[in-house]
């Protein structure tokens, strides 16, 4: 059955008696106009593959991340070395970064963790020019080069133009007022700039002039009173709405439109707080197509209607021209997190492979919409949780529930107890950047295993249980019937910044958070090639050719998420050529996968080699808490070392007004409650860390570390 809904119903769920409702045209999509009329000169198609160069973020305008060079194949890769190697900071490992390299006539062009901005000779590896930012460090995507100028950004909301031979400031301008504007890599398209705010109560995508940085248009995330969609937020709360652009955008010249996606809700409290924003909340979890030009609307689509779960599908849209069903389709392949994709029609967003609005789980104190959109192929990745037994194979299921927790499925609704469900908030897709092969005809992904435990109790966007194995893998879809091609489970989550090459040689690459840059063979998933770069990828491989040798480049510095700061940093610009003859670096140490616990080491002997349950810790002094607690960490310590065969006592203090336990997990050593007052004694005799929560509240976690 389909259905309309009309604006003036959006606030009273007018769709809430609805079935599972067949999308041909989708709802809240608005009237399409008629084609923009260009005035420039012919556009460069958003679907030509790289060549020579790989000038933006994305490749292409079309986020494509391909490259048409068949230089390198599966036939040559295994004599993949490298050529050279910028430490583009002298050595630097901390700080963020997730800035991919851009590639323009020989010349890279790359940002630091600090901000700086690094000219690099694409052939030899030499530093040709070097801007320091003079606003402070700062989390960088990418430069855009345009008009003999590199447009980066620096803190408090600068833009600034460099000149591209010598990296001289030409101008900066400093936007104020749309938000935050720092993450989100910067477009450059026929004299503007397209550029997205964040981290802010509200956000905005800006058209900005790149003559002099100035304003053209804007494009709220959260529309204001009288804008289209306003009234999806119920009263105010679209002030707050966030509903943030953070990434860039895919543009189709030829059709005269600018493709941004817009993120999760946010306001009243935290993300995980729909209670006072009744309404579909639009252009949250959303991609909005507008024209180029003017910044008008035309039309979107909403994947999560009302979301309490920071499940936004933020991904830099993928733009294709594929055949459906007999029919040559202008597509947009949209969906990140919640690990399903939206296959759209770019010109109109209609559904030419089918979505369907499905019934979900309500909670009425959270004004949850009665209904989401799901694919009618279905996700690529798992969207419920598995109750594995513990005790049976380690680490298991990659989607396996950490014992204790309410166990859900994707939009199930939470109020105050935590509901553990996956891909979570930091799985699936996230801000991974894909790739659309011309070759193969698949759209490939990096993805994450990330489950999140949601609830009013929880701060920010939800909480990542401790303990918990965070991997993940890479899928190929093919967009044509959004079927899974091929699917290959990796050790660790691919879904921070963890982009991916495809090229016409038949291979994608990609980087891992330790080290390693992947050549998998993009017919099946087979692993053909990999190089340790020094530290974790967090960024896109490119392809370039200079002199007629064809290159590989990367950028590996490394980022906390999802690893904080296990994940090893560095500055390595590195670019590979077969025959190339630079040894790797050396292997650091790679990130921890497991969910650590809050709390540092504690030698067992300070505390008499004993857990106190439902109790937070004190390192500085050595003192319990003298409350009993459900907080994450409620276990004192949390984290115990001791040598093998140490008994270890655990105890719910006798003061303590309610039942409390620990969950061994996931070797299920032991799974114990205790009443207050009562204790429970274990010797651990191999050497390993071994996990823990209570069974009254999962939240306190622990862990003994065996030595």
């Amino acid at each position: 059955m389909a259905i309309e809904v009309s604006r003036r119903d959006v606030l009273k769920g007018a769709a809430a008696a609805a079935a599972a409702t067949t999308l041909t045209q989708l709802p809240l999509t608005g009237a399409v106009a008629a084609p923009v009329d260009a005035t420039s000169a012919p556009p460069r198609s958003c679907t030509t593959p790289g060549g020579k160069d790989f000038p933006k973020v994305g490749g292409n305008y079309g986020n494509q991340n391909y490259s048409g060079l068949d230089g390198i194949h599966r036939g040559n890769v295994r004599r993949l070395g490298a050529a050279w190697v910028n430490r583009i900071e002298g050595g630097l490992t901390t700080g963020t970064n997730q800035s991919t390299a851009v590639a323009v006539d020989g010349v890279l062009y790359i940002e630091s963790a600090l901000g700086n901005v690094v000219a690099v000779d694409a052939r030899t590896g030499q530093t040709n020019w070097k801007y320091i930012q003079t606003r402070g460090t700062l989390t960088r995507r990418g430069v855009a080069v345009g008009e003999g100028r590199v447009f980066t950004h620096g803190r408090g909301n600068w833009v600034i133009a460099l000149d591209q031979a010598t990296g001289a400031v030409v101008w900066e301008k400093q936007i104020n007022g749309y938000g935050n504007m720092e993450k989100v890599a910067i477009t450059y398209h026929d004299g503007l700039l397209h550029v997205g705010t964040h981290d802010s109560a509200r956000a905005a995508a800006l058209a900005l002039s790149a003559a002099d940085g100035s304003l053209v248009w804007n494009f709220w995330g959260t529309p204001g009173p009288g804008e289209f969609g306003n009234d999806t937020w119920a009263g105010d709360s679209w002030q707050v709405g966030g509903s943030t652009p953070w990434i860039h955008p895919a543009l189709d010249p030829e059709l005269g439109l600018v493709y941004w996606t817009f993120g999760n809700a946010r306001g009243n409290n935290s993300s995980q707080d729909g209670s006072g924003r009744e309404g579909m909340n639009l252009f949250s979890s959303s991609i909005v197509a507008m024209e180029i030009k003017t910044g008008k609307y035309r039309w979107h689509f909403q994947s999560i209607h009302h979301g309490i779960w920071d499940m936004d599908n933020e991904m830099a849209p993928v733009l294709a021209d594929v055949r459906i069903h007999g029919r040559e389709r202008k597509i947009v392949v949209y969906g990140s997190k919640s690990g399903m994709y939206f296959i759209l029609d770019r010109t109109d967003g209609s559904a030419p492979l089918g979505i369907d609005e499905v019934p979900v789980p309500q909670e009425p104190r959270q004004k949850t919409w009665p209904t989401q959109p799901f694919p009618r192929q279905g996700p690529w990745t798992e969207n419920h949780v598995v109750d594995q037994p513990l005790g049976t194979s380690v680490p298991g299921n990659p989607n396996r529930a950490v014992p204790n927790y309410v166990q859900g499925a994707l939009y199930d609704p939470h109020w105050d107890v935590p509901v553990l469900s996956i891909p979570g908030h930091g799985g699936g897709a996230d801000w991974s950047h894909q790739s659309f092969s011309h070759s193969t005809g698949l759209v490939y992904t990096g993805y994450g295993y990330v489950a999140a435990a949601h609830s009013l109790t929880e701060a920010s966007n939800g909480l990542r249980p401790p303990g918990e194995y965070q991997t993940g893998g890479v899928v190929a879809v093919d967009p044509s019937t959004n079927k899974v091609r091929w699917k290959r489970r990796m050790p660790y989550s691919l879904a921070h910044g963890n982009g991916v090459l495809s090229t016409a040689g038949d291979l994608i690459y990609i980087g891992q958070p330790d080290g390693n840059l992947l050549a998998i063979d993009a017919h099946n998933g087979r692993e053909v090639w990999r190089f340790q770069t020094g530290a974790a990828i967090s960024s896109s491989p490119i392809m370039y050719e200079v002199d007629g040798v064809e290159y590989l480049a990367v950028y590996a510095g490394g980022t906390g998420i999802p690893y904080g700061d296990s994940a090893p940093r560095g500055d390595f610009l590195w670019a590979f050529k077969i025959g190339g003859t630079l040894p790797p670096a050396p292997a650091p140490v790679p990130p921890v996968v497991r969910r650590p616990v809050s709390g540092g080491p504690v030698e067992g002997s300070v505390v008499n080699n004993t857990v106190v349950l439902a109790r937070t810790y004190d390192a500085a002094t050595g003192t319990v808490g003298s409350i009993e607690s459900t907080a994450v960490n409620a276990m004192a310590p949390t984290h115990l070392r001791v040598p093998a065969g140490t008994t270890v006592t655990f105890v719910n203090p006798a003061d303590n007004a309610n039942v409390h336990g620990a969950t061994q997990f996931f070797e299920g050593l032991f799974d114990i409650r205790l009443k207050p007052g009562e204790s429970f004694t274990y010797t651990f005799r191999r050497r390993g860390e071994y996990f823990f929560n209570d069974c009254y509240s999962p939240r306190p976690t622990g862990k003994i570390e065996v030595y």
